[in-house]
């Protein structure tokens, strides 16, 4: 048996770049709804609202940054840039003292992850041979969710430090990993020689493949009905769980996800990513109708643990299988396009869930979310096929 090829100096750096940021952005991530409803005074609805617009408007950056990558070829500037951003956005949320610097934060956090995501994405598939491309995701998706475990447990103990009435310090402290990770960037990753001549700026459907378009549709439907996750910190607090429980609970859904994803990456290499894929697409289904049909406290926890497996299941690994039905040449392209179109739909997912459980009742959102992910699998299960380009 051919042994496996090392992770490259870029991967392991560029997991440690979204650690760190990640650390930063899950110290104020689940503390931005309670800080929104409970300090300024914000509707629940309006917390769909601002997640929608700050999710949809930045993902229309994915497409346009990635096609930029690819006709420049140049993969590290769009990426330092967008984590700068993201890093920015913490002070900014922080010194807000009414909704609408909170959406201005949000944007320019995801303003930052438009501009870097396509781009770093294509980074790791070039530092990467073909056989390893599982591992590598995997890889950093493990270490970025571990910063999501990080972060919200930094965030348990400023706010016990602070009092949970007063949350601005931490907007204000999560600059500092932010800027770590910065820093790791700039001066550890290196940019890749060019595979492909660099070229004016042009952008075809013709472009994509048919694989990937019908993969583009089904992960569309997919992601109208699975809404932002404040919603499950909310869904949490409904049902009784104190703010820290809340965080907390977040914690596990994270712990999960982290030690899963190097572990599902490897899997994927040895038996596809398609296999994996619709199973994840199929436990979303059915977890978030439990999260709709749940009253009680204790399942809560093992909910949002169920959630970091199906979370293990599909975020790297949608990204392994773009690799194999997208052409290489516009790679950071398809990326982008996958993530702008998932983008779009977050708002809408967003906007109907606030609408659901405002005019409904909590419950209405996961019931609503189950459905179309159980419409998308068998799409996918049918449908889906491999083609390596």
């Amino acid at each position: 048996m051919r042994k496996k090829s090392r992770l490259s100096k870029n991967v392991i750096i560029l997991g440690l770049v979204s650690f760190f940021n990640d650390l930063a952005s899950e110290m104020v991530y689940p503390i931005v709804p309670i800080f929104l409803t409970s300090i300024l005074g914000a509707p629940i609805a309006l917390v769909g609202l601002i997640e929608g617009i700050a999710e949809s408007t930045a993902s229309l950056l994915k497409v346009f940054s990635g096609w930029l990558s690819d006709r420049a070829q140049k993969r590290k500037i769009f990426t330092v840039y967008g984590y700068s951003f993201s890093t920015i956005s913490k002070l900014i949320i922080g010194a807000a003292y009414g909704w609408p610097l909170v959406l201005i934060g949000r944007f320019i956090d995801r303003f930052g992850k438009g501009i870097r995501t396509s781009a770093r994405d294509a980074l790791i598939t070039e530092s990467t041979t073909p056989d390893n491309l599982g591992r590598a995701f995997g890889f950093h998706r493990a270490l970025d969710t571990c910063g999501a475990v990080f972060g919200p447990l930094a965030a348990i103990f400023l706010m016990n430090y602070f009092g949970s009435n007063n949350l601005r310090p931490i907007f204000y402290i999560a600059l500092i990993p932010g800027t770590v990770g910065v820093i790791l960037l700039i001066f550890l990753v290196k940019e890749k020689t060019a595979s492909i001549k660099p070229g004016k700026p042009e952008f075809k459907l013709s472009n994509l493949t048919h694989d990937y378009k019908i993969f583009l549709v089904i992960s569309a439907i997919f992601a109208i009905g699975n809404s932002s996750y404040a919603f499950l910190i909310l869904r949490a607090k409904s049902l009784g769980l104190s703010t820290t429980d809340a965080v907390l609970a977040y914690v596990v859904f994270n712990i999960v996800y982290s030690l899963l994803s190097y572990f599902i990456g490897s899997l994927s290499d040895k038996i596809g990513p398609k296999k994996i894929l619709v199973s994840g697409f199929f436990l979303f289904a059915i977890t978030y109708f439990l999260f709709g049909i749940n009253q009680s406290k204790t399942w809560i926890w093992f909910l949002f643990a169920l959630y970091g497996v199906y979370m293990a299941l599909t975020e790297g690994i949608s990204k392994v299988y773009i690799t194999q039905i997208a052409s290489k040449e516009v790679i950071a392209t398809s990326f982008g396009a996958y993530q702008t179109v998932i983008g779009i739909c977050t708002f809408f997912s967003s906007l109907i869930a606030g609408l659901l459980w405002s005019g409904i009742n909590p419950s209405a959102p996961f019931i609503f979310g189950a459905i179309l992910a159980a419409v998308s699998a068998s799409l996918f299960l049918f449908f889906g096929r491999v083609r390596v380009v």
